[in-house]
């Protein structure tokens, strides 16, 4: 016969053994977001542009603006070699977010994860913290989020570029509308505003040269020359 003591027993063991399930998922869940974001991480730092450029005997980080973005590869090395970058460096993007989204993961894995991939591109530990402005991978992270706000921002972006032929201009308003169609969606969960609020503050510090160059007038556009440097002036001596 089943006694008190031995049904509290029993009840108590079964009790211990479902806590210790729980916390092994609990501990295997972290383990699992923590490696989603660092291989997030490292996804990002492939130097897409570097190492198309290097392809062509090209070190970029020492060419024009020295960004190993798609612009600064386009002005250096032409059409061909921009369209691989701009190709890739989404991807990165694209896959840091979507290996936690298949694997199951909870959406702020997700969201940190794609955030990992931008940091990554643009503060490359394998270029000493150089690297690109995070817009083309930003752009593949918000595709696996959101594909339709990405879209939209994306046309957004390249209609911006089209009228102005400036490149930081379009990237800059894509961004700063990313948060604002986010919240315009109306059904929105905290972690994709959170997100969007990330990579449009990122984008802003990557540009902040290019913002002010936009604010003084003096921002290149697409096709246009970078100013030759002044003559060096010589000084006669007196006679």
């Amino acid at each position: 016969m089943l006694t008190a003591q031995m049904a509290l027993s029993r009840v108590g063991t079964i009790f211990m053994a479902t806590v210790s399930r729980r916390s092994e998922d609990s501990l295997l869940d972290v383990a699992l977001s923590v490696l989603c974001i660092v291989v997030g991480y490292f996804l990002g730092t492939i130097p897409t542009g570097y190492l198309v450029a290097k392809l062509r005997g090209v070190d970029i980080q020492k060419v024009g603006s020295g960004n190993i973005g798609a612009t600064n590869v386009l002005r250096a090395l032409g059409t061909l070699p921009a369209i691989v970058v701009v190709v890739l460096d989404p991807l990165k993007g694209a896959v840091a977010a979507l290996i936690p989204t298949l694997i199951g993961t909870d959406t702020w894995t997700i969201v940190l994860s794609g955030l990992a991939a931008v940091l990554g591109n643009n503060f490359n530990v394998l270029l000493r913290l150089r690297g690109g402005k995070g817009i083309a991978t930003s752009i593949g992270v918000y595709l696996v989020i959101d594909p339709f706000t990405a879209l939209l921002c994306i046309v957004l972006g390249v209609a911006t570029i089209l009228v102005s032929r400036m490149v930081s201009l379009g990237s800059l308003v894509g961004m700063f509308s990313l948060p604002l169609f986010v919240l315009a969606g109306g059904t929105f969960v905290m972690p994709h505003l959170f997100l969007a609020v990330a990579l449009t503050s990122l984008a802003v510090f990557r540009h902040r040269e290019n913002i002010g160059r936009l604010l003084a007038g003096t921002e290149r556009r697409l096709g246009e020359k970078r100013p030759a440097p002044p003559p060096p002036t010589s000084s006669r001596g007196s006679n």
